[in-house]
């Protein structure tokens, strides 16, 4: 009996290998894996790389490889040269994400690089090529920057480094952020010259590369109005308005930024699969 059990099994193992061996030669195989992007942070003026740490987290949590870029803060062409060179050493897709002057950074940075393959706009501009920082901010009434900045820091090259008064940062820039925390961010935050946010953005990639936008409706720096402009001229895929947020709403509000940043990563993976199918 043990015998024919012993056989039977075998015979049984046969028929199935069998059937798997003759299954259709256009029967449907299992999809290939998702690649994950890069997702690539680039902080704005009056911030640094650390403002992205809760976010960056979330997003590490999700299993994608992230970057927090040192925005040099120098200008739009030179800062967009330099985050493009981090993207081109980046194997594989990108997703670009800017904060504040950020954005134009991105915009910029992405022109022409057919890997990048999102934006992401946390509060931040989207120049059409031509405009500056300054231009859009102008642009609708409500931003109170101004008379919160320090007196500017003459460069030797002539030019004038710009940062906000630490006991006016908090409440212009993160006003939802604990005090203690907004204070040590206005110790640490990395100041930005003056021609920077005059400067005339050289492209506009958000025309050809889909873009996502988050800020929050208490932005003291961009006025939100100007925000929801530039979403709609980009043909934003989404936008998301954080209520009672600040300009640093990846720093009080991180996981309603992560989830955007996941939702245009997580597109531009389906994308770049269906791209690659026969």
């Amino acid at each position: 009996m043990k015998k024919f059990s012993y056989f039977a099994r075998a015979v049984a193992a046969v028929g199935i290998m069998t059937l798997h061996l003759a299954a259709p030669v256009g029967a449907a195989e299992p999809s290939m894996p998702k690649a994950r992007p890069t997702i690539v942070l680039v902080h704005g003026a009056f911030a640094e790389s650390a403002s992205w740490n809760d976010v960056a987290r979330n997003l590490r949590a999700r299993s994608f490889p992230v970057i927090a870029v040192a925005n040099p803060l120098r200008g739009v062409k030179s800062d967009a040269a330099y985050v493009a060179a981090v993207v081109d050493s980046v194997k594989g897709p990108v997703v670009l994400v800017g904060h504040s002057y950020g954005g134009s950074v991105i915009s910029a940075a992405a022109d022409g690089k057919a890997k990048v393959k999102a934006l992401v706009f946390v509060a931040a501009f989207a120049p059409e090529a031509g405009e500056s920082a300054v231009d859009l901010s102008g642009k609708f009434p409500g931003s109170t920057l101004g008379p919160t900045l320090a007196p500017p820091v003459s460069l030797p090259d002539g030019g004038k480094d710009l940062s906000i008064l630490q006991e006016k940062f908090g409440s212009q820039f993160a006003a939802d952020v604990p005090p203690a925390a907004a204070y040590l961010m206005a110790m640490s935050q990395r100041p930005i010259t003056e021609s920077a946010l005059g400067e005339a953005a050289p492209a506009a990639a958000w025309k050809t590369v889909p873009s996502w936008f988050v800020y929050g409706d208490r932005d003291k720096n961009i006025p939100p109005a100007a925000l929801a402009f530039m979403a709609e001229r980009a043909g934003s895929k989404k936008t998301v308005v954080v209520k009672g947020a600040s300009h640093v709403v990846m720093v009080s509000k991180p996981n309603a930024v992560s989830r955007l940043i996941v939702e245009a990563a997580e597109a531009a993976a389906t994308a770049q699969a269906d791209a690659a199918q026969p």
